[in-house]
Order: structure tokens, then C-alpha cells, then sequence
């Protein structure tokens, strides 16, 4: 089993290890975290129809799925939550960049930029 292998949670999405630790990473970099989350969200927009949005927040929503993952707090609205069940965030870096990525099984297609999915 590989230090990335996690099972689905009640939020539906799985944070894998790397990502965890970056963003972790990120939050050490700041001078106060308390009360502050991944927010992970489905937004309109994008060239395929809609975006994926990853932010710290420390707002608590009406609705949102809150919960702990390698002791990173996430945050998903309701509305985002039907579209990213059984969704996987991982960190990549290679040569050419660097940044999270969302598997989502939800998607239909994505855009040439990676940045927008169809559902």
C-alpha cells in the first residue's frame, strides 16, 4: 500500500498525502491558521463549462461538508459536493509545473488547459 492509498470519506473527495502536506506547507507560511480550511468548490466558468476552486477559508457555509483529512481541514459546499463525490486532489510537479490536480470521475471532459471539466 502506498503512502498516497486513502479511502473515500463523507465529503466524498480524498486528499492524498502529498497534497495534504502542501498544503500544510502553504499554511506554515501564515501568520494565523486558526480556523482556516481547503475549500474545495465546482464554480460556472471556465472553457469547458466549469472550474474547479481551491482556497483557504475560514468561513463556516449553511450546508457545507466539513471535514479532517492528514490533519488538513476541507471544506465543500453543497452545491460543489454532488459534482466532486469520489473526486481525488493530489500535488504534481514535474519540469514543466506544479499544482494540485482533481481525478473526478464525475467529469464528462475537460478543456486542453486542465483547468475545466463538463459534468
Amino acid at each position: 500500500m502506498s503512502a498516497d492509498t486513502t479511502v473515500e470519506t463523507a465529503a466524498g473527495v480524498t486528499l492524498t498525502v502529498t497534497a495534504a502536506d502542501k498544503v500544510r506547507q502553504f499554511l506554515a507560511d501564515q501568520p494565523d491558521t486558526d480556523g482556516i480550511a481547503l475549500r474545495v468548490a465546482v464554480q460556472a466558468g471556465g472553457c469547458a463549462g466549469f472550474r474547479y476552486a481551491l482556497f483557504f477559508d475560514d468561513r463556516d457555509l449553511e450546508g457545507d461538508v466539513v471535514e479532517a483529512q492528514h490533519g488538513v481541514t476541507l471544506r465543500i459546499d453543497r452545491m460543489s459536493s454532488a459534482y466532486l463525490t469520489g473526486a481525488t486532489i493530489d500535488w504534481k510537479e514535474s519540469l514543466e509545473a506544479s499544482g494540485f490536480s482533481i481525478d473526478n470521475p464525475n467529469s464528462s471532459g475537460s478543456c486542453a488547459c486542465g483547468e475545466s471539466a463538463t459534468f
